[in-house]
């Protein structure tokens, strides 16, 4: 990661002075101020059908801090659905759901607090519905991992820690137009959505999560997919 770096975040208002503690529990890696390096990903995330939005731009100093990088090789497609089932609230529909969500926090869980900064993938909440068919033994990880490659997803970098919201210095923002944005983003939901629909028609001979909690499948098993970028 270079230092510094431009980072923007996608809003409804102005946010000059962003607040270490303050925001959503329940965002993909729990609290924190989410941003990302990619500013028309930001003004997409910052409208609405609606109303316009603004992207939020910042400098970061990032040197000398402890960056987890979700997308690196080390972790597995598996350690990213760990921290969304930690931290998001999913759709619970079976006893094997329930199962899963414990077993991924427990072999596959990463303590994202014990962070500065977390760089990973924005689960859009058409994506959201892979991660939530996955749980409920729909799809097999194999196929959770082609649908996130060959997804639009955003990288966002979000900041956990005090020390990294001492080193991010606001410096300005661009209007993000409803009547622009609000189409990609919709463009990208609507050929997410779709994805959904196919993906299960899949032949696929893969491992379900069942096949997971039944062999006890850990983070150094071949099988298990690594780094979905």
């Amino acid at each position: 990661m270079n230092n510094p770096i431009t980072i923007y975040h996608g809003s409804k208002q102005i946010v000059s002075s962003p607040v270490f503690g303050e925001g959503k529990k329940n965002n993909d890696f729990g609290l924190g101020f989410y941003c990302t390096e990619i500013i028309d990903l930001a003004k997409e995330w910052a409208v609405s059908s609606q109303t316009d939005g603004f992207a939020n731009r910042y400098t970061l100093d990032t040197e000398y801090m402890n960056i987890l990088n979700l997308n690196s090789p080390e972790y597995t497609i598996l350690n990213w659905i760990a921290v969304l089932v930690e931290h998001r609230l999913f759709n619970i529909r079976t006893p094997i759901a329930r199962r899963a969500k414990h077993y991924l926090i427990d072999n596959y869980g990463i303590n994202v607090n014990a962070y500065d900064l977390i760089t990973g993938y924005r689960a859009d909440d058409s994506y959201f519905d892979f991660a939530e068919a996955f749980l409920n033994n729909t799809i097999t990880v194999e196929q959770l991992s082609r649908a996130m490659r060959l997804g639009k997803l955003g990288e966002q970098i979000v900041l956990k820690s005090q020390y990294a919201f001492s080193k991010i210095t606001y410096t300005g923002y661009e209007v993000a137009e409803k009547d622009k944005y609000y189409v990609l983003r919709k463009s990208r939901n609507d050929e997410a959505n779709q994805s959904y629909l196919d993906i299960p028609e899949e032949d696929d001979d893969g491992i379900f999560i069942q096949d997971i909690l039944r062999g006890g499948i850990t983070n150094d098993d071949p099988r298990i997919p690594r780094n979905i970028s």
